[in-house]
């Protein structure tokens, strides 16, 4: 399976639009070569680089159906999504996408995505734990795109 985006290239700088120094909207992701007996999709970003234990989750998406393969820019911030799938809590307690915004130095975000063998049984709303101890034992192929970011204006400092 693979993860791709328009808006920026494995390892690569992801661009300030979608950080906080810009707009902080969603980027776009594509996806193919998924598994034949995927049910449903998870996304989660996660920044371990954060300076807090875990790290930080800027989003987390979830019962995505099994034929989609794509999530257009600028998803709104809601539990649910008409054809899209459910959202889940970040860790700023907020539904949505959270744009980087790294409190000193580089940091990097990666994109995961996950084919799972089955819809998960949750409210919308959900943590990345409760994501995580839901889809044990379901994942059936996974997917990552990294891209970094380093805060503008401490870069210029």
């Amino acid at each position: 399976m693979q993860l791709t985006s328009a808006a920026f290239q494995q390892g690569a700088e992801i661009p300030s639009h979608y950080t906080s120094d810009g707009e902080d909207v969603s980027p776009e992701l594509s996806w193919k070569d998924a598994p034949a007996k995927t049910q449903s999709f998870v996304l989660v970003v996660h920044d371990p680089d954060a300076p807090q234990p875990g790290g930080f989750t800027h989003w987390v998406l979830y019962n995505l159906p099994a034929e989609a393969g794509h999530i257009k820019e600028n998803i709104p911030d809601e539990e649910q999504i008409r054809g899209l799938g459910m959202q889940g809590q970040n860790d700023a307690g907020k539904i949505g996408y959270v744009g980087p915004a790294p409190p000193s130095g580089m940091h990097r975000y990666f994109f995961r995505l996950f084919a799972i063998d089955q819809m998960l049984e949750l409210s919308p709303g959900a943590t990345r734990k409760q994501i995580s101890a839901a889809v044990k034992g379901h994942i059936l192929a996974q997917a990552e795109l990294m891209g970094t970011y380093e805060k503008k204006s401490k870069r210029a400092a």
